[in-house]
């Protein structure tokens, strides 16, 4: 069974500790779908659009191969986990959670399996 986008976000927010979670177009910065609360996510879409680009051309300047899983920023009290969807070009998940409640580990999973049942 495949899930819509809102679906998907919704899927993510199961996770213990999570705050919200957002599907981002990084070609334009534009958010295209959100939940949650705690953030700002027109915000938090086009600064992490920048965050992207950036790793995107310093990997492109280094000659570096292959694609990014994730890019994980661990704050004090929060992870900000920031995945491109595999299947589609230009779209990448962002999602904060408690750092207190959260495990780490397992709301990585829970992304890629959630990204792995939605059409986009």
């Amino acid at each position: 069974m495949s899930n819509s986008p809102k679906e998907l976000l919704n899927e993510l927010m199961k996770t213990e500790g999570a705050m919200c979670a957002a599907l981002v177009d990084y070609t334009s910065g534009m958010l295209l779908e959100s939940v949650g609360s705690g953030v700002d996510m027109d915000i938090a879409a086009a600064g992490n659009t920048e965050v992207v680009r950036a790793k995107l051309k310093t990997m492109k300047s280094l000659n570096i191969g292959g694609k990014i899983e994730d890019i994980l920023i661990s704050l004090d009290n929060q992870y900000h986990i920031i995945r491109p969807v595999e299947k589609h070009e230009g779209l990448f998940l962002y999602y904060v959670l408690d750092r207190s409640r959260a495990n780490l580990a397992m709301a990585r999973r829970k992304a890629l399996e959630a990204e792995a049942n939605t059409v986009i």
